[in-house]
């Protein structure tokens, strides 16, 4: 029997979280191997993207109607209501967040079972742990993220590793003749086009990057940062975050080789026409932009946080630095820069790794055998 998965989504925007799970979820469909239904919140790229796949929608908001929050009583009826209406085989949350609320709600009430995905790596109380362990079963990203939380006091016995996956046709190296240029950018010949890919956040260390770029514009001026995504907080310190990352550029006068263009959804595109990926996160829990650069064959640089050795060798796959040191960075990106047949052969090396460890058609025969094994416990 193909199980139906309720999917209960935190937002509405597509991050890595939700690009991981959708990226399954269109597997297991084109596969007649699962159903799906979803509890997000409306609007958005999420919206757009499960309309696509043809996933029904059962629209899930902490407001309500006013545009008031609703109390916790309220939001566990609201989302027991929909689960009851979805009647899946399962409920799967996809955060932290969501699987701490489906948690909360009463074992007697929802009689399907209840996993959920832990998708960061961070400090929480023992009201958290408790509600978490209140699910059936859980889903770490990494090994870093499990042991991280285990020692927190989250159950060993009830959470399990299961990596994230790539699709390999859709990231994929691409030949100098298939090679576009840098898609809406114009740069001067021979200069060296730096990604950089995620929520614009303190997590991410954008600003650390900036520092280390302008250390490099201080000596050549053949580099251009590209940072993809976008602020999604609008408190005034994520709005100075923001700031600060222009402002490192605008201070030596080099505002021209910083590139900002919001969101963009077409990262496969992207990734085939920067020279690198350069990440600088402070916590990674398992990285989805350095899968997908990875299996574009693209030359990485990242922080040695988290999941991250998981997913990439330091010196065989990656340069993998220290976090928060600019000084590292900007040696990695200048290496790289100088010696192209190193940069090659991490960029093949990674490659290689993804396609034996982490395509999505892995990820997703993993996740699906998880929530069977649940269905039948």
């Amino acid at each position: 029997m193909v199980p139906h998965i309720a999917v209960v989504f935190e937002f509405s925007t597509l991050n890595g979280g939700e690009r991981s799970m959708l990226a399954v979820m269109r597997t297991l469909l084109a596969d007649k191997a699962a159903r799906f239904s979803a509890i997000a919140p409306p609007g958005g790229h999420l919206t757009s993207e499960l309309q696509r796949l043809q996933i029904p929608l059962l629209p899930f908001t902490n407001r309500d109607e006013l545009g008031q929050k609703l109390s916790p009583g309220e939001l566990h009826k609201t989302l027991f209501d929909l689960i009851d209406a979805a009647k899946p085989s399962l409920v799967h949350s996809n955060s932290l967040s969501m699987s701490r609320l489906l948690g909360q709600l009463p074992w007697a009430g929802v009689r399907v079972p209840r996993t959920g995905h832990l998708r960061d790596i961070i400090k929480l109380n023992q009201t958290v742990i408790r509600d978490l362990n209140a699910n059936h079963r859980l889903v770490a990203v990494s090994e870093a993220t499990k042991r991280f939380h285990v020692a927190q006091g989250l159950d060993s016995n009830r959470c399990v590793t299961i990596h994230n996956g790539v699709d390999l046709n859709q990231f994929s190296p691409v030949s100098a003749i298939e090679h576009s240029g840098h898609p809406h950018i114009e740069l001067p010949p021979g200069c060296k086009l730096l990604l950089c890919a995620g929520q614009i956040c303190l997590r991410k260390g954008q600003h650390v990057l900036a520092k280390a770029v302008c250390q490099l514009l201080h000596d050549r001026s053949d580099v251009h940062l590209l940072i993809a995504g976008e602020r999604h907080s609008a408190k005034q310190e994520s709005i100075q975050y923001e700031q600060a990352i222009r402002n490192e550029f605008d201070a030596i006068s080099k505002g021209g080789h910083l590139h900002m263009p919001g969101y963009r959804n077409d990262m496969n595109t992207l990734m085939n026409s920067a020279h690198m990926l350069v990440q600088a996160s402070h916590q990674e829990p398992f990285g989805r932009t350095l899968l997908e650069a990875a299996a574009s064959g693209l030359p990485i640089i990242a922080t040695n946080v988290g999941g991250t050795p998981e997913l990439l060798r330091n010196g065989l796959d990656a340069i993998l630095v220290e976090a928060g040191n600019p000084d590292q960075l900007a040696e990695a990106i200048t290496k790289l820069i100088d010696h192209p047949d190193m940069a090659n052969s991490l960029a093949v090396s990674a490659r290689q790794r993804i396609e034996e460890l982490f395509s999505i058609e892995t990820a997703a025969r993993n996740l699906l055998g998880f929530w069977r094994s649940t269905i039948e416990q």
